[in-house]
């Protein structure tokens, strides 16, 4: 009798052993879980800032887009006004043929503008377009990190069930266990 005593002891002590080793693993994972959803967390955040500013840059230059286009146009149509005037200077004397020469020389300076502001409108263009792909690249990353985010909480739930449900069985033996709650 007294040997089958000493036998249950023996395996009640391994048994609490076992049960000690197993939660401290699974607290240290918890840790280790904790740890990462942080390092993700300000993953996140940088990705959100980020983002926001792209979108800030990206309303900025659609913008300056909106001015150049604003702008074209008024020169466009400050061209046409020149055009119908040297189309009507043509027959007009010496003073008028002084003042077609100047109005032709504000047309190559308006020429030349447009063709600047035509460039700096495909230059925006192009920016803006390269702001929409790298909007979208930080709009797909902030989707992952949130799902990732989203994984390892329901991790860290799942973990402390566990330690719940292990914590009520070691106390429905007789032997409550120290636990840390993070």
């Amino acid at each position: 009798m007294k040997k089958v005593l000493l036998e249950m002891e023996d395996q009640k002590n391994s048994y609490e052993q076992k049960a000690k080793e197993s939660l401290q693993k699974v607290l240290e994972e918890k840790m280790s879980a904790e740890q990462q959803l942080q390092s993700t967390q300000r993953s996140l955040a940088l990705a959100e800032q980020k983002c926001e500013e792209w979108k800030s840059q990206y309303e900025a230059l659609k913008e300056d887009w909106r001015t150049l286009g604003t702008q074209h146009r008024e020169l466009e149509s400050q061209l046409h006004v020149l055009q119908s005037k040297l189309q009507g200077a043509d027959s007009r004397d010496s003073q008028m043929n002084q003042a077609l020469r100047l109005l032709e020389s504000e047309h190559q300076e308006l020429q030349a503008r447009i063709e600047c502001l035509q460039e700096d409108r495909d230059l925006c263009s192009s920016d803006t377009q390269h702001l929409q792909d790298q909007l979208k690249r930080s709009e797909e990353e902030k989707l992952a990190l949130v799902t990732k985010v989203q994984q390892l909480q329901s991790l860290l739930q799942n973990q402390s069930l566990q330690l719940q449900k292990q914590e009520k069985l070691l106390t429905k033996k007789g032997q409550q266990i120290p636990f840390h709650k993070f």
